[in-house]
């Protein structure tokens, strides 16, 4: 049997909405992997997207890291914290503040079913040791880590049967983890994209061994909540408005003017759906991210000629990203982090579940406003 199956136990979910953490001790978190702050964001809290109030959290990010400059560049803009821009690799532990929390997610592309898979055989797949290395570092009481679903099915070696995520989960037992996976998708958490992530909770042994999800808030249907947020939901208002001043990130220099190919079935040479959420915007996209569900004044709407690919705004809604959120880079390069970053309002839903995971004795042992699932 694999050992991810082992590690994915019957988990216990949280309605993290009904949780009350206005006032709750704050937590210390350091941030690897960081991005322009997808999770970052969402740990932090404090943020509107599409009407919807997604509150502050009590976790303050005291150290942020990303080797990748123009999304480092992004972060401080927004967060007005300046991270540190080095490979993780070769970060001096000594300039790493002591933190409860440790977040990031780990290089994802070597895991991809979209790319080359070459999952723990290379150097940047193995990036996840150096997690642990701060995490041990730190002395954290917890650790949230995200990576693709394609982690479940990469084989670690192509001589074992073991998955990368065997590997993984492992290894972050080792140091004294209590270690639980699941697999979350973005759509049920009020984004407006299907992106399947699995998502790695990790409390330290000493403090307990129970580890909450979050409670979907959407389904497909709508038979468990609400149903999911669709494409013309969340960008339908922005597409007669490029180049309004008063929005961010849609001018036209903010969408790429990449050729359509008739007939040949490419990258990037598709539309999004208007009656559902987009696929999964992936980072590997750059200038061929797909075109938008509307066409330019031609009834054919097969016609290529009449499509517009999305704008960096309209990419950072499908990813729940807030409208002030400012992406102060190229296009390339929005494109890319965008693509990379996790969805803020699933971050926020994360961090919530992280919290109630680590604090349930700020809750007297009982739980009050939550309401919890076990299956």
């Amino acid at each position: 049997m694999s050992a991810n199956t082992f590690y994915k136990k019957s988990p216990l979910e949280v309605n993290t909405k009904a949780l009350t953490l206005r006032d709750k001790r704050k937590i210390k978190v350091v941030s690897l992997f960081s991005g322009c702050g997808g999770m970052d964001l969402g740990f932090k809290g404090g943020f509107h997207f599409m009407g919807e109030e997604y509150e502050e959290n009590p976790f303050e990010i005291v150290f942020s890291n990303d080797i990748f400059s123009a999304a480092m560049k992004v972060y401080e803009h927004n967060f007005g914290h300046i991270g540190i821009e080095e490979s993780i690799a070769d970060i001096d532990l000594n300039i790493i503040p002591k933190a409860d929390m440790v977040i990031g997610g780990f290089p994802c592309q070597d895991f991809s079913l979209a790319g080359k898979r070459k999952g723990l055989t290379s150097e940047r797949g193995r990036l996840y040791e150096h997690m642990i290395r701060v995490i041990k570092h730190c002395n954290a009481k917890m650790f949230v880590a995200e990576n693709v679903d394609g982690i479940r099915t990469n084989k670690a070696h192509a001589n074992l049967d073991s998955t990368a995520l065997d590997t993984i989960l492992k290894d972050f037992e080792k140091v004294g983890y209590n270690v639980q996976y699941k697999v979350l998708n973005a759509a049920d958490y009020g984004v407006p994209q299907t992106r399947k992530r699995v998502i790695i909770f990790g409390v330290r042994k000493d403090i307990s061994s129970n580890i909450f999800y979050p409670e979907p808030s959407h389904s497909e249907e709508g038979l468990l909540g609400r149903a999911w947020v669709t494409a013309k939901e969340a960008i339908d208002d922005l597409w007669d408005k490029i180049d309004d001043p008063y929005i961010l990130n849609h001018t036209s220099k903010d969408y790429s003017k990449a050729k359509f190919y008739p007939g040949k079935k490419m990258q990037g040479n598709n539309r999004i759906a208007a009656d559902k959420p987009a696929g999964t915007i992936r980072a590997e996209h750059h200038g061929n991210i797909e075109a938008h569900y509307r066409t330019h004044n031609i009834e054919d709407e097969n016609n290529m000629e009449g499509w517009r690919r999305l704008s960096i705004r309209e990419c950072a809604r499908l990813q729940s990203f807030p409208d002030d959120f400012n992406f102060i880079v190229s296009a390339s390069s929005a494109y890319k982090m965008i693509g990379n970053a996790v969805p803020p309002v699933m971050g926020w839903h994360i961090a919530r579940a992280a919290y109630y995971t680590l604090m349930k004795e700020d809750y007297s042992g009982a739980i009050l406003s939550p309401k919890v699932t076990t299956y």
